[in-house]
């Protein structure tokens, strides 16, 4: 069925308004997929059972069921990637798009190119059920996006790698600043770019902490030997945190490592996107039963961002 998945590149489209429906399947099918349509949410779940599609873009305010009960209704049945699209921007709303499922969630009027690249951007991480990343698939006829390369900047002299890596000191860290492009009149958010820590592992390529154990090519996590059942968005950040250790990650590095862009920082990153972060964390901690007051797994680093908590 993968192999199925992976030639045929469908999507399916869930939108009520016409014109917006039809701008979606032109922005999907010129990134090389087969588009399917529905009205309604009803009508989209069914579409998505019956066509098992690798991308699913989803309207909240629909007549029926609204885009968060069919975000639940289609999680239960399926891995596709979630793009949650409606003219809901209040934070509420995103969180509740987050929680039901859904893998993004972006704002009306949207930009057709950054829509497609944030899919393209999904895509190149792995399916819920370890598959590899779909971008590797059969690519459609026309190149895939390729990102815009940053405006010239002031470079900023940094050591060499080996020197970086082998720092006599494994808590110091070089760092290489990139500042964020951003609209005018807003911040620009700076990202560091660190080397990694090495990640304790038992032998057998888990990732272990306190109890916490995490494999990375089955996707699978447990907490005391109890499997945990966890969305890709939450296992990605619980891996990034994982491997990092006692580095602490901010909440914009986090927001670009789930959009693929880990080491491209010539993209803004909003307060959307940094909520989006913090709405995973929530869930995640709660599903791992962790305390944000005495956490035995992951703290946060107030002002600064999250790290897993001391060994001791």
């Amino acid at each position: 069925m993968t192999e199925e998945l992976s030639e045929r590149r469908t999507a399916v489209v869930i939108e009520d308004d016409a014109d917006i429906r039809q701008l979606l399947e032109t922005v999907l099918e010129q990134a090389g997929f087969e588009t399917v349509s529905a009205a309604n949410g009803l009508d989209g779940v069914e579409a998505v059972r019956t066509h098992n599609p690798l991308v699913t873009t989803l309207d909240v305010s629909m007549p029926g069921i609204d885009g968060f009960e069919a975000a639940k209704r289609i999680r239960a049945i399926s891995s596709t990637y979630i793009v949650m699209l409606t003219a809901r921007g209040d934070e509420i709303d995103t969180l509740q798009g987050l929680d039901s499922g859904a893998d993004d969630y972006m704002t009306k009027p949207f930009r057709p190119r950054e829509l497609r690249a944030r899919i393209e951007a999904m895509l190149r991480r792995p399916r819920a059920n370890g598959d590899a990343p779909a971008v590797a698939a059969a690519a459609p006829a026309q190149p895939a996006p390729t990102a815009v390369a940053p405006a010239p900047v002031a470079q900023v002299a940094t050591p060499p790698l080996q020197q970086q890596v082998s720092s006599p000191d494994p808590t110091i860290v070089h760092e290489t600043v990139a500042r964020h492009a951003a609209p005018v009149g807003q911040s620009v958010v700076p990202i560091i770019m660190q080397a990694a820590a090495a990640a304790p592992d038992d032998g057998e390529g888990w990732l272990v902490h306190r109890g916490l154990k995490l494999s990375s090519a089955t996707r699978i996590v447990e907490v005391d030997g109890t499997e945990v059942d966890l969305t890709r968005s939450e296992f990605d950040l619980l891996q990034a945190l994982m491997e990092s250790r006692r580095r602490v990650r901010s909440k914009a590095d986090l927001a670009l490592m789930l959009r693929g862009e880990s080491y491209i920082t010539a993209y803004y990153v909003s307060e959307a996107d940094k909520r989006a972060i913090e709405v995973h964390l929530a869930n995640l901690r709660r599903k791992l039963a962790d305390s944000t007051v005495a956490p035995r797994f992951i703290e946060t680093v107030r002002g600064v961002g999250y790290r897993m908590t001391s060994d001791d």
